[in-house]
C-alpha cells in the first residue's frame, strides 16, 4: 500500500520546518516498505504581505504586542528545533518576506522531481542562514542550489506562471477546515495538525499501511 502526504504549510513558518522533519522521522522509522508520495501545498500566513515584506522586528512586535515577547516565542521554538537537529537562527532574519513566489517556486520543483529538497533548501535558507525567500535573485539561488534548473526557475518568477496553485490552495485549506499550519493530510483520508511528535505520525501511517487507520 502507498502512502500519500499532503502538507500543507508556509515557509515562515518554524513549527512547519520542524513538523516536516518529524515527518521525515517517522516515515524513515516505517518498518514495512511502500511508496511513500509527499506533495507541499501553500498556505500564506501573511497573503496581504508587501512584495518586498518588512522588517522582522516590526511584524514580530506588531503581532505579539512587543519584541521581548517575540524572542521569548523564538526561545521556545529554538529549543524544540534543536531536538530535532534544527539550528535556528532568528537572530539572523531581518525580513519577513512575501513567500508567494517562494510558493510558485515549490510548485515548480514538483514538475520536476525535486521538491522535498528545494522546500527543505528555503527552510534552511530562512532559517540558519538568515538569506531573504522574498528576493528574486536569492529565491533562484536556492532553487538551483536544491537541483532545480536555474533558467526554469528565472522565468516563472518572471511571470505568473503557478499563481493558481495559491488560490487552489486557499480551496485545500478552507475544504480541511485547516486553522494554522503545518496541517497533514494521509491518503486523503486521515489529518494531522500541528507539529506532530514522530510516534503519532509513525502510529497514523502504521494504521494506514495495515488499512485500520
Amino acid at each position: 500500500m502507498s502512502l500519500n502526504i499532503d502538507v500543507i504549510s508556509d515557509l515562515i513558518c518554524p513549527w512547519c520546518y520542524i513538523g516536516k522533519r518529524r515527518l521525515e522521522q517517522a516515515l524513515a522509522a516505517l518498518e514495512t516498505r511502500q511508496e511513500i508520495r509527499v506533495h507541499w501545498h501553500p498556505f500564506q500566513l501573511n497573503p496581504a504581505m508587501p512584495k518586498e515584506g518588512i522588517s522582522r522586528q516590526e511584524y514580530r512586535t506588531r503581532k505579539f504586542g512587543s519584541w521581548e515577547r517575540s524572542q521569548e516565542l523564538d526561545a521556545v521554538v529554538t529549543a524544540a528545533g534543536k531536538s530535532d537537529g534544527i539550528d535556528f537562527a532568528f537572530n539572523k532574519i531581518k525580513r519577513t518576506p512575501n513567500t508567494a513566489d517562494a510558493h510558485r517556486l515549490i510548485w515548480l520543483s514538483g514538475q520536476h522531481g525535486c521538491q522535498d529538497s528545494v522546500v527543505e533548501a528555503l527552510f534552511l535558507a530562512y532559517f540558519t542562514e538568515g538569506r531573504n525567500i522574498g528576493d528574486r535573485q536569492t529565491l533562484i539561488d536556492i532553487a538551483a542550489e536544491a537541483g532545480l534548473d536555474q533558467s526554469a526557475a528565472a522565468a516563472v518568477l518572471d511571470s505568473d506562471h503557478g499563481i493558481t496553485v495559491l488560490n487552489d490552495a486557499v480551496e485545500l485549506s478552507e475544504g480541511h477546515q485547516v486553522k494554522g499550519v503545518p496541517f497533514f493530510i494521509i491518503n486523503n483520508a486521515v489529518t494531522l495538525a500541528g507539529a506532530q511528535d514522530s510516534d503519532t505520525f509513525l502510529e497514523c501511517f502504521s494504521n494506514q499501511v495495515s488499512q485500520h487507520c
